[in-house]
C-alpha cells in the first residue's frame, strides 16, 4: 500500500537523500562542469522550498521512496526535482507522482532536464510531455528558471500540453 502526500518539514534530509542518491545517474552523463557533490545540499533544498517548490512524497510501508516538486511560475507550473530512490525505479512510482502532480493544476506544465538524460526525457514523453524547440527552450529557461547560461546550453524543456507552434 502506498500514499502520495505533501512532504513534511522534518523530511528535508530524506528529500535530499533521495535526490542525491538518484542523481548519481547523472554522474559522467551531464557535463562535468555542471556536476557537484552533493548534487543538492540541504541549504540548496531549503532555497528551493523558499522559492515555492512544494514537494510531494510517495510513501510505501512508512518509507518515503520518491519525491517530486511543483512550483508555480508566472502563468505555468514547473515540475521540479523528480526522483525515486535507487532500487525502486521502474516500478510506477514516478508515474504515480507525476499523475498526482498533474492533477493539482490545469495550467501549462513545464519540466526542464539535462539534454543528456535521455531516460528522463523518455519518462516525461511517456507521460504526455513534448520537447519544445531549441529556440523556445532557451527563452523558457530564461523566463521560468534561474539557472546559469551553461545549464541553459545543456538542458531541454518539455511541455504538457504541447505548446502551440
Amino acid at each position: 500500500m502506498y500514499t502520495v502526500r505533501p512532504c513534511r518539514k522534518n523530511e528535508r534530509p530524506v528529500i535530499a537523500e533521495i535526490i542525491n542518491a538518484a542523481a548519481e545517474a547523472y554522474r559522467g552523463v551531464i557535463p562535468t562542469d555542471r556536476w557537484h557533490d552533493p548534487y543538492m545540499s540541504l541549504p540548496e533544498l531549503d532555497s528551493e522550498i523558499s522559492a515555492g517548490v512544494a514537494f510531494w512524497a510517495y510513501e510505501s510501508e512508512g518509507e518515503v521512496i520518491g519525491v517530486m516538486g511543483i512550483q508555480p511560475a508566472r502563468d505555468v507550473e514547473l515540475i521540479r526535482h523528480a526522483y525515486v530512490r535507487p532500487g525502486n525505479q521502474r516500478r510506477g512510482i514516478g508515474a504515480t507522482l507525476i499523475s498526482h502532480i498533474r492533477s493539482l493544476s490545469s495550467r501549462q506544465m513545464l519540466v526542464g532536464t539535462w539534454a543528456a538524460a535521455t531516460w528522463a526525457i523518455a519518462f516525461y514523453e511517456r507521460h504526455g510531455f513534448v520537447l519544445v524547440s531549441a529556440e523556445k527552450k532557451t527563452a523558457m529557461l530564461k523566463t521560468y528558471w534561474t539557472i546559469p547560461e551553461r545549464q541553459i546550453e545543456t538542458s531541454v524543456v518539455l511541455a504538457n500540453p504541447a505548446l502551440a507552434s
